[in-house]
């Protein structure tokens, strides 16, 4: 089996951080979201992985995952972006006559994608369909499930959902649903729709799988939703200190990478701190990663995202549930309120007081 990961878009509603680099490439747990794909990929025995990129993305997602080991990855470009149904399409040539796994490249999962892959081959399906119950499915596709756990109908974005079960980011399929998606047409709104070749493919008699999620699932798509997938990766963290870590007190699961420095600081964890960062005369409190090369001083920071290269010094105020971008500096002088709350793209600066 080969896998697909749709990568080419920018993620708009994860703005302003997304202005400059493609939404997969944020870091979760201080690993871009889409090396967390392709581990849980590697892990369920995929290991010869395209990545569907556009021409604004391919550098930055090529950048993300260098150096990967045990996979191979060929990069395909999609030059317009005209919906899920035709990032797969554009992967034609990758995939051959080979089954196929399809992984969006901006969710996580806590158990990975093995529950699918098995589903797909135990079932002898002609496809597998990742399913999670949501409380509202609109912004969803939609399935119908029968009782045997094969999936009756399927729906993009339904205005009155037929059930709560929605559509997650994995799918599974035989290469044949490829002459399915040549004869789609655009949707609405102008996309070829993966959920109409499945309910085409049901419609022709096929075998559809619907394979719940267990654990979680996040679908990284808005500004809390990275800090909340921050929080699930960060609750699985496996404490480890090969950094520098003096005067200070560490409770809990914190990781110190080689590199890093910690002085006269409290860290309350799960904290993961990447290597050449330095945090001094600093609080650092649970479900916060901070980046590579990262400042940390005389301020207290918890509950946030901070990526490589950020500065925060000086503050006289807590900074809680904050994704600060590349490089982007957030500089205190004086008294202000208690807890502030910021999404900081890459290279801001921030000064509070005067």
């Amino acid at each position: 089996m080969k896998a697909v990961i749709p990568a080419a878009g920018f993620g708009t509603r994860l703005r302003p951080l997304t202005y400059a680099r493609p939404k997969p490439v944020l870091p979760v747990g201080n690993r871009p979201i889409i090396c967390h794909a392709v581990q849980n990929l590697a892990d369920a025995g995929i290991r010869e992985i395209g990545i569907v990129v556009s021409p604004m993305t391919r550098e930055a997602i090529q950048a993300a995952v260098l150096g990967l080991e045990g996979v191979c990855i060929e990069f395909i470009e999609q030059p317009e972006m005209l919906g899920l149904g035709h990032a797969v399409m554009v992967a034609r040539d990758f995939v051959g006559e080979s089954d196929f796994c399809v992984y969006l490249g901006d969710n996580l999962f806590e158990h990975g994608v093995l529950d699918f892959r098995r589903a797909f081959e135990e079932q002898q399906a002609d496809a597998a369909v990742a399913l999670v119950e949501v409380p509202d499915a609109r912004a969803f596709g939609v399935a119908v499930v029968d009782g045997r756990g094969q999936i009756t109908r399927l729906v993009e974005k339904p205005a009155l959902p037929l059930s709560n079960l929605a559509v997650a980011g994995v799918y599974c399929f035989r290469a044949s649903v490829f002459g399915i998606l040549e004869t789609l047409s655009p949707s609405a709104r102008g996309e070829y729709e993966i959920t109409d070749a499945i309910q085409r493919l049901i419609e022709q008699g096929g075998r559809v799988a619907g394979q719940r999620v267990r654990g979680w699932w996040k679908d990284t798509g808005r500004p809390l939703d990275l800090i909340e997938a921050n929080r699930l990766v960060l609750e699985g963290l496996r404490p480890g200190v090969l950094g520098e870590v003096s005067g200070s007190r560490l409770t809990g699961r914190v990781v110190v990478e080689p590199g890093a420095v910690v002085r006269n600081s409290v860290i309350m964890g799960p904290v993961t701190i990447a290597s050449g960062a330095r945090i001094d005369n600093a609080y650092i409190g649970p479900f916060t990663s901070v980046g590579r090369g990262s400042v940390i001083e005389n301020a207290e920071v918890e509950y946030s995202v901070i990526d490589e290269g950020a500065e925060i010094r000086d503050m006289s105020v807590r900074l809680q549930e904050c994704l600060i971008g590349l490089h982007a500096r957030v500089i205190g002088h004086g008294e202000l309120p208690r807890v502030h709350r910021l999404v900081l793209s890459d290279t801001s600066l921030l000064e509070f007081g005067c």
